[in-house]
């Protein structure tokens, strides 16, 4: 098994067993990505060295418009895409195997953390895990500490309140706040 394999099967929602060959390239490349994310934290660089390492961290190029403050942590790393004027803050972690693909000109709160799995409720199936990319569209405002757990789309312009817990789809241009995050008013209303 590579990580092609893994990332098909992730990608289209099916089960990782916690016992399956697929498990197993899913700790491998969690590896490679504690390396990275190990000297992208280990001390200051240069915006376009942080983007060097992001870009060797998710298998593809980083957008020159893209800036992110260190410390930043992914426990896989290979399934991230950033849009354009991406602004991720210090202090996020991404959990990215399901997927976590963000938009152009989105602004990520410190400490904002990004869960793409789930494990099994069942204790005799606990290491089973049950992948749901997280999708941000275009100008959406993360505040600080929020956390999107596995399925959720947040629609473009949404804005979700600092410390939320986001468990559903942001309608587009919908305000968000609590736990679990829940509608306040339009962005127009504002």
């Amino acid at each position: 098994m590579q990580l092609n394999d893994l990332l098909e099967v992730l990608n289209s929602g099916r089960t990782i067993t916690g016992d399956s060959p697929l498990h197993e390239v899913m700790h491998r490349t969690s590896q490679e990505a504690l390396r990275i994310t190990g000297e992208l934290n280990g001390g200051y660089h240069e915006p376009a060295r942080v983007r060097e390492l992001l870009a060797e961290l998710i298998g593809a190029p980083v957008d020159e418009t893209v800036t992110v403050f260190p410390p930043f942590a992914s426990d896989f790393g290979k399934n991230i895409t950033l849009g354009k004027r991406v602004f991720i803050n210090s202090g996020c972690r991404f959990q990215d195997q399901a997927g976590v693909t963000i938009g152009d000109d989105c602004l990520i709160g410190h400490n904002a953390v990004f869960a793409t799995l789930n494990h099994d409720i069942d204790p005799l199936h606990r290491a089973d895990m049950h992948p749901g990319p997280i999708t941000l569209g275009n100008n959406v405002w993360l505040g600080a500490n929020v956390t999107v757990l596995p399925g959720v789309t947040i629609g473009e312009d949404a804005v979700v309140g600092a410390a939320s817990v986001v468990t559903k789809d942001v309608p587009p241009g919908m305000i968000v706040v609590g736990s679990p995050a829940r509608i306040v008013r339009a962005v127009d209303e504002a």
